[in-house]
Protein backbone atom coordinates (compact mmCIF):
# COMPACT_ATOMS: atom_id res chain seq x y z
CA UNK A 1 0.00 0.00 0.00
CA UNK A 2 1.20 3.50 -0.78
CA UNK A 3 0.69 6.35 1.66
CA UNK A 4 1.25 9.47 -0.45
CA UNK A 5 0.49 11.83 2.42
CA UNK A 6 3.20 10.36 4.66
CA UNK A 7 5.58 10.17 1.73
CA UNK A 8 6.41 8.36 -1.48
CA UNK A 9 8.87 8.59 -4.40
CA UNK A 10 7.47 8.48 -7.93
CA UNK A 11 9.44 7.89 -11.11
CA UNK A 12 7.71 9.72 -13.96
CA UNK A 13 8.52 9.74 -17.67
CA UNK A 14 8.15 13.47 -18.31
CA UNK A 15 6.45 14.16 -21.63
CA UNK A 16 7.97 16.44 -24.24
CA UNK A 17 6.90 20.09 -23.90
CA UNK A 18 5.73 19.68 -20.31
CA UNK A 19 7.67 21.64 -17.69
CA UNK A 20 8.80 19.78 -14.60
CA UNK A 21 6.36 21.95 -12.63
CA UNK A 22 3.53 20.87 -14.97
CA UNK A 23 4.16 17.29 -13.84
CA UNK A 24 4.24 18.28 -10.17
CA UNK A 25 1.03 20.29 -10.53
CA UNK A 26 -0.79 17.44 -12.29
CA UNK A 27 0.27 14.91 -9.64
CA UNK A 28 -0.62 17.27 -6.78
CA UNK A 29 -4.09 17.97 -8.19
CA UNK A 30 -4.67 14.26 -8.86
CA UNK A 31 -3.71 13.32 -5.30
CA UNK A 32 -5.76 16.13 -3.75
CA UNK A 33 -8.83 15.02 -5.66
CA UNK A 34 -8.33 11.29 -5.08
CA UNK A 35 -7.48 11.59 -1.38
CA UNK A 36 -9.99 14.41 -0.74
CA UNK A 37 -7.40 16.61 0.99
CA UNK A 38 -6.80 20.33 0.63
CA UNK A 39 -3.02 20.18 0.76
CA UNK A 40 -0.30 17.66 0.00
CA UNK A 41 3.40 18.29 -0.45
CA UNK A 42 4.74 17.40 -3.90
CA UNK A 43 8.13 18.35 -5.36
CA UNK A 44 10.56 17.23 -8.07
CA UNK A 45 14.26 16.43 -7.90
CA UNK A 46 16.17 17.82 -10.88
CA UNK A 47 14.51 20.02 -13.49
CA UNK A 48 14.08 18.87 -17.07
CA UNK A 49 13.61 21.54 -19.74
CA UNK A 50 10.28 21.51 -21.64
CA UNK A 51 12.07 20.32 -24.80
CA UNK A 52 13.54 17.32 -22.96
CA UNK A 53 11.76 14.16 -21.91
CA UNK A 54 12.65 11.24 -19.69
CA UNK A 55 13.10 10.42 -16.03
CA UNK A 56 11.80 12.87 -13.43
CA UNK A 57 11.80 11.98 -9.73
CA UNK A 58 8.73 13.32 -7.91
CA UNK A 59 8.42 13.16 -4.12
CA UNK A 60 5.31 13.49 -1.96
CA UNK A 61 4.73 14.17 1.73
CA UNK A 62 7.75 13.84 4.00
CA UNK A 63 9.78 12.40 1.13
CA UNK A 64 10.07 15.94 -0.28
CA UNK A 65 12.88 16.31 2.27
CA UNK A 66 14.90 13.90 0.09
CA UNK A 67 14.76 16.13 -3.02
CA UNK A 68 18.28 17.51 -2.48
CA UNK A 69 19.61 13.97 -1.97
CA UNK A 70 18.20 12.84 -5.32
CA UNK A 71 19.29 16.04 -7.10
CA UNK A 72 22.90 15.44 -6.08
CA UNK A 73 23.08 12.05 -7.79
CA UNK A 74 24.75 11.26 -11.11
CA UNK A 75 22.63 11.74 -14.26
CA UNK A 76 22.64 9.91 -17.59
CA UNK A 77 21.30 11.34 -20.86
CA UNK A 78 20.89 10.40 -24.50
CA UNK A 79 21.33 13.58 -26.53
CA UNK A 80 21.24 14.60 -30.17
CA UNK A 81 23.49 17.45 -31.28
CA UNK A 82 22.88 19.12 -34.64
CA UNK A 83 26.07 20.51 -36.18
CA UNK A 84 26.38 23.51 -38.47
CA UNK A 85 24.22 26.00 -36.58
CA UNK A 86 23.75 27.72 -33.22
CA UNK A 87 20.80 29.18 -31.31
CA UNK A 88 20.85 31.73 -28.45
CA UNK A 89 19.36 29.16 -26.04
CA UNK A 90 21.68 26.37 -27.29
CA UNK A 91 18.58 24.29 -28.10
CA UNK A 92 15.34 24.58 -30.11
CA UNK A 93 13.68 26.99 -27.67
CA UNK A 94 14.99 29.84 -29.84
CA UNK A 95 15.56 30.16 -33.57
CA UNK A 96 18.88 29.57 -35.36
CA UNK A 97 21.00 32.73 -35.19
CA UNK A 98 24.08 31.58 -37.12
CA UNK A 99 25.14 28.81 -39.51
CA UNK A 100 28.53 27.20 -40.09
CA UNK A 101 30.21 24.77 -42.44
CA UNK A 102 30.52 21.21 -41.13
CA UNK A 103 31.82 19.43 -44.25
CA UNK A 104 35.35 19.34 -42.81
CA UNK A 105 34.25 17.26 -39.80
CA UNK A 106 35.08 13.55 -39.91
CA UNK A 107 34.66 10.67 -37.44
CA UNK A 108 38.21 10.99 -36.08
CA UNK A 109 37.59 14.67 -35.27
CA UNK A 110 34.34 13.74 -33.51
CA UNK A 111 36.07 11.07 -31.43
CA UNK A 112 38.94 13.40 -30.47
CA UNK A 113 36.42 16.04 -29.48
CA UNK A 114 34.58 13.57 -27.26
CA UNK A 115 37.79 12.65 -25.44
CA UNK A 116 38.45 16.31 -24.68
CA UNK A 117 35.03 16.72 -23.06
CA UNK A 118 35.31 14.27 -20.16
CA UNK A 119 36.52 14.86 -16.62
CA UNK A 120 36.26 18.20 -14.82
CA UNK A 121 34.98 20.97 -17.09
CA UNK A 122 34.48 24.66 -16.38
CA UNK A 123 31.09 25.30 -17.95
CA UNK A 124 29.13 28.45 -18.75
CA UNK A 125 25.37 27.92 -18.27
CA UNK A 126 23.15 29.09 -21.16
CA UNK A 127 21.87 32.68 -20.95
CA UNK A 128 18.38 31.18 -21.37
CA UNK A 129 18.39 29.39 -18.01
CA UNK A 130 16.80 29.83 -14.60
CA UNK A 131 20.08 30.24 -12.70
CA UNK A 132 20.13 33.38 -10.57
CA UNK A 133 22.95 35.88 -10.92
CA UNK A 134 22.98 39.16 -9.01
CA UNK A 135 19.37 38.58 -7.95
CA UNK A 136 17.94 37.92 -11.42
CA UNK A 137 17.34 34.79 -13.49
CA UNK A 138 19.66 34.58 -16.48
CA UNK A 139 16.69 34.31 -18.87
CA UNK A 140 15.48 37.68 -17.56
CA UNK A 141 18.72 39.28 -18.78
CA UNK A 142 18.34 37.45 -22.10
CA UNK A 143 14.77 38.61 -22.69
CA UNK A 144 15.64 42.26 -22.10
CA UNK A 145 18.82 42.06 -24.19
CA UNK A 146 20.96 43.07 -21.22
CA UNK A 147 24.61 42.02 -21.40
CA UNK A 148 25.82 39.99 -18.45
CA UNK A 149 29.03 38.07 -17.86
CA UNK A 150 27.90 34.58 -16.93
CA UNK A 151 29.78 32.98 -14.08
CA UNK A 152 31.32 29.62 -14.99
CA UNK A 153 31.03 26.59 -12.75
CA UNK A 154 32.79 23.26 -12.49
CA UNK A 155 30.97 20.11 -13.61
CA UNK A 156 32.16 16.54 -14.01
CA UNK A 157 31.56 14.41 -17.12
CA UNK A 158 32.33 10.75 -16.39
CA UNK A 159 31.19 9.42 -19.77
CA UNK A 160 30.74 11.02 -23.19
CA UNK A 161 30.40 8.54 -26.02
CA UNK A 162 29.13 8.64 -29.59
CA UNK A 163 26.19 6.33 -30.29
CA UNK A 164 25.36 7.25 -33.88
CA UNK A 165 26.44 9.76 -36.53
CA UNK A 166 24.14 10.86 -39.36
CA UNK A 167 25.61 14.23 -40.32
CA UNK A 168 24.80 16.85 -39.33
CA UNK A 169 23.29 14.98 -36.34
CA UNK A 170 25.41 13.26 -33.70
CA UNK A 171 23.76 11.10 -31.04
CA UNK A 172 25.71 10.75 -27.76
CA UNK A 173 25.40 9.22 -24.30
CA UNK A 174 26.48 11.48 -21.44
CA UNK A 175 26.93 10.64 -17.75
CA UNK A 176 27.50 13.75 -15.64
CA UNK A 177 27.32 15.45 -12.27
CA UNK A 178 24.55 17.60 -10.85
CA UNK A 179 24.23 21.02 -12.49
CA UNK A 180 25.55 20.03 -15.92
CA UNK A 181 23.84 21.75 -18.83
CA UNK A 182 23.72 19.40 -21.81
CA UNK A 183 22.80 22.42 -23.96
CA UNK A 184 26.12 24.02 -23.04
CA UNK A 185 27.95 20.80 -23.89
CA UNK A 186 26.33 20.86 -27.33
CA UNK A 187 27.44 24.46 -27.87
CA UNK A 188 31.01 23.67 -26.81
CA UNK A 189 31.01 20.50 -28.92
CA UNK A 190 30.33 22.51 -32.07
CA UNK A 191 32.77 25.27 -31.14
CA UNK A 192 35.60 22.75 -30.62
CA UNK A 193 35.02 21.47 -34.16
CA UNK A 194 35.35 24.99 -35.61
CA UNK A 195 31.67 24.86 -36.47
CA UNK A 196 28.49 25.28 -34.43
CA UNK A 197 26.03 22.94 -32.72
CA UNK A 198 22.83 23.01 -30.73
CA UNK A 199 20.90 20.46 -28.70
CA UNK A 200 18.08 19.08 -30.85
CA UNK A 201 16.87 16.19 -28.65
CA UNK A 202 17.39 15.15 -25.03
CA UNK A 203 16.19 12.22 -22.91
CA UNK A 204 17.22 11.65 -19.32
CA UNK A 205 17.64 7.91 -18.85
CA UNK A 206 18.99 7.62 -15.31
CA UNK A 207 19.33 9.43 -11.97
CA UNK A 208 21.59 7.55 -9.56
CA UNK A 209 20.20 3.99 -9.45
CA UNK A 210 16.79 5.01 -10.83
CA UNK A 211 16.25 4.06 -14.50
CA UNK A 212 13.85 5.47 -17.08
CA UNK A 213 12.63 1.90 -17.69
CA UNK A 214 11.14 2.00 -14.17
CA UNK A 215 9.21 5.21 -14.81
CA UNK A 216 5.45 5.62 -15.31
CA UNK A 217 3.78 7.79 -17.94
CA UNK A 218 1.85 10.63 -16.33
CA UNK A 219 -1.49 9.53 -17.85
CA UNK A 220 -0.95 5.96 -16.62
CA UNK A 221 -0.36 7.36 -13.12
CA UNK A 222 -3.63 9.32 -13.25
CA UNK A 223 -5.58 6.33 -14.62
CA UNK A 224 -4.19 4.02 -11.92
CA UNK A 225 -6.35 5.70 -9.25
CA UNK A 226 -9.61 4.15 -10.48
CA UNK A 227 -11.07 1.90 -7.72
CA UNK A 228 -7.76 1.86 -5.84
CA UNK A 229 -8.51 4.03 -2.79
CA UNK A 230 -9.49 2.48 0.56
CA UNK A 231 -11.72 4.23 3.10
CA UNK A 232 -8.73 5.25 5.26
CA UNK A 233 -7.13 7.09 2.33
CA UNK A 234 -4.45 4.54 1.53
CA UNK A 235 -3.98 3.65 -2.11
CA UNK A 236 -3.62 0.06 -3.26
CA UNK A 237 -1.14 0.72 -6.11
Amino acid sequence: MIDYIQGHTLLINKPLRWTSFDVVKKIRNTLRSALKVKKIKVGHAGTLDPLADGLLIVCTGKFTKRVNEFQAQEKEYIAEFTLGATTPSYDLETKINDTFNYNHINLKMLQNNVRSMTGNLLQSPPIFSAIKQDGKRLYEYARTGENVKIKKRMVYISKFEIIKVEMPKVCVKIVCSKGTYIRSLAHTFGKNLKSGAYLSKLTRTRIGNFELAQATDIQDFIDSFSNSIESDGRILI
